[in-house]
């Protein structure tokens, strides 16, 4: 090993470059050769996988006996079969609460395009604190004339002849 002066750097020191030993057309035939190679070990590997999945399943699955069902039977038992599996895979999720504006459900209804927010109050019948208190006294005094009008045999005889329905 040669000791440096610490003010010269190695980067500074050139190297001669190496020439390669082999030819470049020489380079790229054996890289192609080394990917067929691994292609086809790839391809063999896989075959052997297969046939050894396909081992493995005749020893543990016991043979089938369709012969004795019919075709409907078959298909019945498969579609029940792909029932089971369908209820085992699915999570139902915990809904939650949300709170949504009525322009947001109709944003959703409409769509994006539409961009149309309703006043809902503006809708609703103004109603005055006046015109109540008059319904109401109507009312008891309406309620109180019906009464008087049942009383009595004659009121059993209107309220028996309303249920009874139209004259025959």
């Amino acid at each position: 090993m040669t000791l440096m002066p610490p003010f010269v750097s190695n980067a500074s020191i050139t190297r001669p470059e190496r020439k390669s030993k082999i030819s470049a057309s020489r380079k790229l035939m054996l890289k192609s050769l080394m990917v067929a190679k691994a292609k086809e070990d790839l391809e063999q590997e896989l075959a052997e996988k297969e046939e050894q999945k396909e081992k493995y399943l005749e020893e543990k699955t016991p043979a089938l006996n369709i012969n004795s069902m019919s075709l409907e039977e078959l298909q019945i038992k498969d579609l029940n079969i792909k029932v089971l599996d369908l209820r085992g895979k699915f999570k139902r999720p915990n809904l939650r609460r949300v709170r949504v504006s009525a322009d947001a459900i109709l944003r959703s209804l409409l769509g994006s395009k539409h961009k149309v927010s309703l006043d809902l109050r503006a809708n609703l019948k103004s109603v005055k604190k006046e015109d109540t208190e008059k319904e109401k006294t109507a009312e008891v005094s309406d309620w109180r004339k019906n009464v008087e009008a049942m009383s009595g045999m004659e009121g059993r005889k209107k309220m028996f002849d309303a249920a009874k329905g139209p004259a025959q």
